[in-house]
């Protein structure tokens, strides 16, 4: 017979989402259980996020030895030593860890029950040799790399964003499916330690991004050497003895691309197989679970947080489930998801992070709109570091109200939070074009663009005419 648990809340999934659900609550005294049948911590520790970025940050040393000479320096020899960088990744994976152990959360006063969980009615969960009837359930299982329906594809080797990093050789040529953010990152990543890299594309790269900014990051990376194809469908993949094979299909006619390797970035899926949702009355689509504004699903004891939701799929967003879901269900907090204060970061070179809407969106929703620019050439730091490709681009209403911003360059993704905050707290342009910056640094070009606001009404007949008549007052 199960071991009956009544826990007040039950989590269901390790990842980001569900490890600080699990934590927030146990630290207002809580009783808590946690579920996850793998490793804790998630995709973003175990196979994601982590990994990726510090993969980012080798080949980004790698870019500056390679280009040690602009700066006056001499290189005698530089190579590559993957088995070494590998090492590396382990150690940052390694470092972070012990925040994500079993035995960290059970010291928090979260019980910790490893296996799948599935619903067995609306109330109930169950899971091994238990039953757990909570008080409120928070399903944040996460996703996992989706696999087109490509022909000849699962029965051809090939590596995800979460596999990608047990390559034991760097490849000679990365074959990239999908120009995302992820199949991005890797591309400019994998080719700055010496692979050739082609990347596939069937629509437009970074296509939820401000188009503009975007270009500059495709450039960059067209001049290093990543080879992107966009406008192809891929017709078949196949193994070419040791090598892939994929045939596509292109506005010039037919073609086959080989590659020594083939990674796959062409989003990601829920994952709710195993959770029999339908025993716990609880509706969802392919995209994900279908929440309400405070994250509650259809069964009104469960919620679900995260990349197991319909939307985008990003640690940070699934933070902020979490924060939103424990107020709520604790303190019974009026909150609401408000995704369009949610940044973005490709965490490419140079960097793109954008927050709130875009230029064509703010058009379609405001009308009359201001775009503000400034570009990193202008910027002290940028010269520098000789990282001057990139601008800053900030969208505002007719009164100054910041609608969104994009940044195309250097620290990007650090100075979004900036403009994060102004979204979030409903701030005008004149909060930035009056803040005072510690020279010299990239958050610059947001107070120069700031400032060009209120250029057009300094340069205007009544001005000029009002400051010279206070001039002549002395």
């Amino acid at each position: 017979m199960a071991q009956e648990l009544k826990p007040d809340i039950c989590v269901i999934g390790a990842g980001a989402g569900g490890l600080a659900a699990a934590s927030a609550a146990a630290a207002f005294g809580v009783p808590v259980v946690l579920i996850e049948k793998g490793r804790m911590g998630g995709e973003n520790l175990n196979g994601g996020d982590m990994p990726a970025n510090a993969l980012v940050a080798v080949a980004e040393r790698a870019n500056v030895i390679r280009n040690a000479a602009r700066f006056g320096l001499k290189t005698v020899r530089f190579g590559v030593d993957f088995a070494a960088v590998r090492a590396y990744l382990r150690d940052v994976v390694n470092a972070v860890a012990p925040n994500h152990t079993r035995e960290r959360f059970a010291g928090l006063g979260v019980r910790v029950i490893e296996g799948a969980a599935r619903f067995s009615d609306p109330r109930t969960v169950a899971v091994g040799d238990f039953a757990i009837k909570a008080r409120r359930f928070v399903i944040a299982t996460g996703s996992s790399p989706a696999l087109p329906a490509i022909p000849g594809l699962a029965d051809t080797p090939h590596v995800t964003n979460e596999t990608v990093f047990d390559l034991t050789d760097c490849p000679r040529h990365l074959i990239v499916i999908g120009a995302g953010s992820v199949g991005l990152e890797l591309a400019q990543a994998f080719r700055r330690l010496g692979a050739e890299v082609t990347v596939l594309e069937a629509v437009t790269p970074l296509a939820s991004d401000d188009p503009e900014c975007a270009a500059i990051v495709l450039d960059a990376l067209d001049r290093e050497g990543v080879k992107l194809r966009t406008g192809v469908e891929i017709k078949h993949v196949r193994r070419a003895l040791a090598r892939v094979a994929i045939d596509i299909m292109t506005p010039a006619g037919a073609e086959t691309i080989e590659g020594s390797h083939l990674l796959v970035a062409a989003g990601r899926r829920p994952n709710v197989e195993e959770l029999d949702l339908d025993a716990a009355r609880i509706r969802y689509e392919p995209h994900g679970i279908i929440v309400d504004k405070r994250l509650r699903t259809t069964n009104k004891r469960v919620y679900a947080v995260g990349d197991v939701t319909v939307g985008p799929k990003l640690t940070h967003l699934a933070n902020y489930h979490a924060e939103l879901v424990i107020r709520h269900a604790l303190f019974r907090q009026r909150v609401s998801v408000d995704h369009h204060a949610i940044p973005t970061v490709t965490h490419t070179d140079p960097e793109l992070a954008q927050v709130g809407l875009v230029e064509d969106e703010a058009r379609a929703h405001s009308g009359v709109i201001r775009v503000l620019r400034w570009p990193y050439c202008e910027n002290d730091r940028a010269q520098t570091t000789q990282a001057t490709n990139g601008h800053i681009k900030v969208v505002t209403d007719r009164r100054g109200d910041i609608l969104g911003a994009t940044i195309v360059g250097a620290a990007a993704g650090e100075n979004i939070a900036a403009w994060t905050l102004a979204i979030t707290q409903k701030l005008n342009i004149r909060a930035f074009a009056g803040l005072v910056v510690p020279y010299p640094a990239y958050a610059e070009v947001g107070k120069r663009a700031a400032m060009t606001y209120f250029m057009r009404g300094l340069t205007s007949f009544h001005v000029r005419r009002i400051i010279g008549w206070l001039r002549r007052l002395g």
